[in-house]
């Protein structure tokens, strides 16, 4: 089985399609045969009311990825900004891809990372 674009499935992974923990997800998946629609971040960005959905299973910090290449690229006193959720959701809108990767929908549960034994 492979990546679906069909909106029936129970599974939706997002993130960068060149992220390695994101490539981990997506063999997982298909090796349980589990169809899952992929969302691209750089493709098809991130949506505010996306963000609000994850942020009523989830704290905002562990949605914002401080130790990846974005985190790092921004200024100090940039990082210094964000403090609390108003902040790291208008970080997040405008790059996407300071989000921790994957994050994986499966029906109404979010698991930020490749935790197999947490999508089961």
């Amino acid at each position: 089985m492979s990546e679906t674009t069909s909106l029936k499935s129970d599974v939706k992974i997002y993130g960068i399609p060149n992220c390695e923990q994101v490539k981990k997800a997506k063999t997982w998946f298909n090796e349980q045969g589990q169809a899952f629609e992929f969302h691209d971040f750089k493709k098809q960005g991130v949506q505010e009311e996306l963000l609000s959905r994850w942020l009523q299973h989830l704290p905002w910090d562990a949605l914002l990825n401080r130790k990846g290449t974005t985190w790092r690229q921004l200024l100090p006193e940039q990082r210094d900004t964000i403090v609390d959720q108003r902040s790291a959701v208008e970080l997040m809108l405008a790059k996407p891809s300071i989000i921790k990767r994957p994050v994986v929908e499966i029906q109404d549960r979010i698991v930020v990372g490749f935790h197999p034994e947490m999508y089961l």
